[in-house]
């Protein structure tokens, strides 16, 4: 397999990944929703700056030396556990608050600047965000090194490396901002604000379940 097909089929597995329904997903669902394109690009770029991190660190055997660490790749898993229940808890939260304040008129009603406002406030907030969930992402992790371990063989030239690093970010940041862009359409947003709190409600529980399950597995193995 020469490096163009090796570099075509690592991509085509990683966009089917990024399709698939997770932490990284809800994340952008939730936030692009709620607060608009900026953050949910934000998001995105955090995300994929994160997959970036995984990437590199999985290509320097990095992330392996962790995975083989039992301690280091435990902590690992209690913090991207514990970070992804507090995110559950944080959405339901929000649920609730958002079922509680539904009769009040939005922000955007009330002088027009509220959303704006927050929206520029937490730019850099979002960017963090979704860095950190990718990056404490346990399965990420694992994701990663079985991806590249499999796919790009040592032998691969240093520029065939660079560019299947680069190609991963790539692809990662243009799904996640098509998915913010499409989500924050004038009237996709209409629904979308309807739907708030079942959108919210249904992450908040996919955090939950994703961080107990992981918290719950290490107490198991412990």
């Amino acid at each position: 397999m020469n490096e163009v097909t090796t570099l075509a089929t690592l991509v085509t597995v990683h966009i089917i990944a990024l399709m698939s329904p997770g932490p990284d997903f809800a994340l952008v669902v939730q936030n692009a929703g709620r607060y608009g394109r900026q953050t949910g690009i934000m998001i995105a770029l955090g995300l994929s700056l994160g997959i970036l991190l995984h990437s590199i660190l999985s290509l320097t055997g990095a992330s392996l030396l962790i995975q083989q660490q039992p301690m280091l790749f435990s902590l690992l898993q209690a913090a991207g556990g514990s970070y992804l229940l507090w995110l559950g808890i944080g959405a339901l939260k929000g649920t609730w608050r958002h079922l509680k304040q539904k009769r009040q008129p939005p922000a955007e009603e009330q002088g027009g600047t509220g959303q704006t406002a927050r929206v520029l406030a937490n730019r850099k907030q979002a960017l963090l965000k979704g860095f950190t969930t990718n990056i404490l992402n346990p399965k990420a992790l694992v994701f990663f090194i079985s991806l590249l371990s499999t796919l790009v063989p040592a032998s691969m030239s240093l520029g065939g490396k660079v560019s299947a690093i680069g190609l991963l970010w790539l692809t990662s940041f243009l799904w996640f901002a098509t998915l913010a862009w499409l989500l924050t359409g004038e009237r996709l947003q209409k629904k979308i604000r309807h739907w708030t709190p079942a959108i919210d409600a249904t992450c908040g529980l996919l955090f939950a379940t994703i961080g107990s399950l992981i918290l719950g597995n290490l107490a198991l193995h412990s």
